[in-house]
C-alpha cells in the first residue's frame, strides 16, 4: 500500500555546504539537472552547493536558486521512484520547489524566478535596511501585541514566520525589532535572537521585491497542479493556477504561517506522513513541535531516499 505523503519543501535557513552532491553523483538525471541549473543561470551553481564558502552560500541572491535546484531534484529522484505527494506545501521559497514537484511549473521557469526573487529581496533589503528575530517561548497572540507595541511613526514590527507553538520570527526595522525583542524578554520569552538576515522579509520593507515578482510572474504560465499546493498566504489548499499564481506575489510581503498549514493538511486534508525534500531537517522538527503525531521522514540525499 503507497503511502499518501505530503511533501514539505524547506526555504532559506536550511542551506549547507554539499547540500545536493550526493544525488548528483548517484543519478545521471541529477547531474544533468545540475548542468541544466548552471547553464540557465550562466555560472556554477552546482559547484556553490558542494564546495563553495559558506559565506557565499548564504547570501540570498545564491541561497534562493540553490536551495531550489537541490530540492527539486530530490522530487526528480522520489519520482523516479514512484513515489508522489498527496499534496505539496513550502515554507517561504520553498512554494516554488512545491509548485515545481505538482508539475505547476517546469524546472527552468521555477530556477529563473527564484533566481529573479532572490535578486530582487536581496536588493529589497539594500534599498530598505531591515531586521529580524526569532522569539521562542511566547504565543502567536503575545508575539502580535508586542509587534504593535514596537511600531512607532515610521519605525514597524510584524510577525514574518509562525514556525511553531514555540517558535516565531519578527521583521521590521532596525529600531522596532531591537525593542520588540526587549518586550518579547520583558514578556517572558526563553529567547529574542536578531537573525544574520540582509533584510525584513515577509514584510512591508521588501515591497519593491513584491512588485518586481509580480511583474517576472505576470508572464509565466502556471499549469494546473498534479495536488493541493498549500499557500502560505492563507494556510489552505489551492489548485487553481491563477490563485496560485496571485499568492506567490502576496508571499513576499505576507507572514509564513507554518502552523496552520500544518495543521491544515493533517486535519482537513487527512495526511499522516510528510517527506522532507530538499536540504536538511528544519521543517521536520517544526512539525514534531505542532503535531507529534506527524511522521515527517527526511527526504534531501541519495541514502536518505533510497531509505524510503
Amino acid at each position: 500500500m503507497t503511502v499518501p505523503y505530503a511533501f514539505l519543501f524547506p526555504g532559506q535557513g536550511s542551506q549547507a555546504v554539499g547540500m545536493g552532491r550526493s544525488l548528483h553523483d548517484a543519478s545521471a538525471s541529477a547531474r544533468a539537472r545540475f548542468e541544466q541549473a548552471d547553464a540557465v543561470l550562466g555560472r556554477a551553481l552546482s559547484t556553490l552547493c558542494f564546495e563553495g564558502s559558506e559565506e557565499e552560500l548564504k547570501e540570498t541572491a545564491n541561497t534562493q536558486p540553490a536551495l531550489f535546484v537541490c530540492s527539486a531534484v530530490a522530487a526528480d529522484a522520489l519520482a523516479e521512484r514512484d513515489i508522489r505527494p498527496a499534496c505539496v506545501a513550502g515554507h517561504s521559497l520553498g512554494e516554488y520547489s512545491a509548485l515545481y514537484a505538482a508539475g505547476v511549473l517546469d524546472f527552468e521557469t521555477g530556477l529563473r524566478l527564484v533566481a529573479a526573487r532572490g535578486r530582487a529581496m536581496s536588493e529589497a533589503g539594500r534599498t530598505a535596511p531591515g531586521a529580524m528575530a526569532a522569539l521562542i517561548g511566547l504565543d502567536i497572540e503575545q508575539v502580535r501585541t508586542i509587534c504593535e507595541q514596537a511600531t512607532e511613526g515610521d519605525d514597524l514590527a510584524v510577525v514574518a514566520n509562525d514556525n511553531s507553538p514555540e517558535q516565531k520570527v519578527i521583521s521590521g526595522t532596525p529600531a522596532a525589532i531591537e525593542r520588540a525583542c526587549g518586550l518579547a524578554r520583558a514578556a517572558g520569552a526563553k529567547r529574542a535572537l536578531p537573525l544574520p538576515v540582509s533584510g525584513a522579509f515577509h514584510s512591508p520593507l521588501v515591497e519593491q521585491a513584491r512588485l518586481v515578482m509580480a511583474e517576472q510572474l505576470a508572464g509565466v504560465t502556471f499549469q494546473a497542479p498534479s495536488c493541493p499546493c498549500i499557500s502560505q498566504v492563507t494556510a489552505t489548499a489551492l489548485t487553481d493556477p491563477e490563485e496560485i499564481r496571485a499568492h506567490l506575489i502576496r508571499q513576499i510581503t505576507s507572514p509564513v504561517r507554518w502552523v496552520e498549514s500544518t495543521r491544515h493538511l493533517i486535519e482537513s486534508l487527512g495526511l499522516k506522513a510528510g517527506l522532507e525534500v530538499g536540504p536538511g531537517k528544519v521543517l521536520a522538527g517544526l512539525v514534531k513541535r505542532i503535531d507529534k503525531d506527524f511522521c515527517v521522514q527526511a527526504a534531501g540525499t541519495a541514502e536518505e531516499i533510497a531509505a524510503l
